[in-house]
């Protein structure tokens, strides 16, 4: 198997289709094709879901591509052949909502990869790091990408996904999301966000006659209002431990799900900025952690609720 294959898959994934991919690599869309089903071949099972209009990665082909990400930027070093330390400060924003999960594993890449790199952590709401990254107060954020526009200055590079969730009381009766939306207020999340505007398009267009007037821009507080009983929400699904504290039914969209795309924006002129690469590639292997984390998490969950 061609080490270029394995590149393509995470171009693919890094993305989001195959005709992206391929105008980020310079090949072909049937290229890009014929290399995943190569690399299928090779593995024996599926790495996308082809059942929908556009094909949908598989966790097989997020774990081939964690298991080969740091590899693959080995060798490209390697390749490149550079002896240059990568030092000075990087300012990186970050959703609050991600820190805990994302920034521990970024910080101990740097400091095994490039000690001479600090790193200056914010936090804030996604518009407002994005602003700032584009204002130069910030070097780089991980933010949630929004559904369009966007400055034709800055340069999104995709990290990972998160479906929205239904959430009702634990002692909610009905799973059907019309009579629970009927039964009870909507929670809203801010409308401001790109969460919370992704939540009020769904909402508009699944549940016409919808009612609700409490509005919050913190999930943890959303989730303790709904596991009180006063209401449900539309949101990214909570962490699990605040739903330890917290229980809340998780009733899942299905394939019309709204998406949310978590990426790493810069400006384009950092392009070639060696420490903001540093922090890319530091990124990409703590969200691969992270996902492959959050995955065994939702395994055990799974097993758990069968054999409850």
């Amino acid at each position: 198997m061609k080490i270029e294959t394995f590149a393509t898959l995470e171009a693919v994934l890094q993305t989001g289709t195959f005709a992206a991919a391929a105008r980020a690599t310079n090949v072909t869309p049937s290229a890009v094709s014929m290399q995943m089903k190569q690399l299928e071949l090779y593995l024996g099972k599926p790495l996308f879901d082809r059942s929908g209009l556009q094909a949908r990665p598989t966790q097989l082909a997020h774990d081939v591509a964690d298991t080969l990400r740091a590899a693959l930027q080995g060798l490209e070093s390697l390749r490149a052949g550079s002896s240059l330390a990568v030092e000075g400060q990087v300012r990186l924003g970050i959703i609050e909502s991600l820190q805990a999960a994302v920034l521990p594993g970024i910080m101990a890449f740097l400091r095994e990869r490039h000690p001479r790199l600090e790193l200056r952590p914010a936090r804030g709401r996604s518009s407002t790091l994005t602003a700032a990254v584009k204002a130069g107060d910030l070097d780089a954020a991980l933010v949630a990408q929004p559904l369009s526009g966007g400055s034709a200055r800055l340069r999104w590079t995709p990290m990972f996904t998160r479906e929205l969730v239904v959430i009702a009381p634990p002692d909610a009766d009905d799973t059907a999301l019309g009579t629970l939306f009927r039964q009870h207020d909507w929670i809203r999340y801010d409308r401001n966000t790109v969460t919370g505007a992704m939540a009020v398009q769904y909402a508009n267009e699944h549940f016409p006659d919808i009612r609700g007037a409490l509005e919050f821009d913190s999930s943890p507080a959303i989730v303790a209002m709904v596991s009180a009983g006063l209401g449900v929400s539309l949101l990214q699904e909570p962490d699990p431990a605040v739903l330890q504290v917290y229980p809340v039914r998780v009733i899942r969209l299905g394939r019309g799900a709204p998406v949310l795309q978590f990426s790493m924006v810069t400006r384009k002129n950092d392009d070639d900025n060696r420490s903001i690469d540093a922090v890319r590639q530091g990124m990409q292997v703590s969200v691969g952690s992270f996902r492959r984390q959050a995955g065994s998490r939702g395994r055990l969950r799974r097993a758990a609720g069968r054999t409850a």
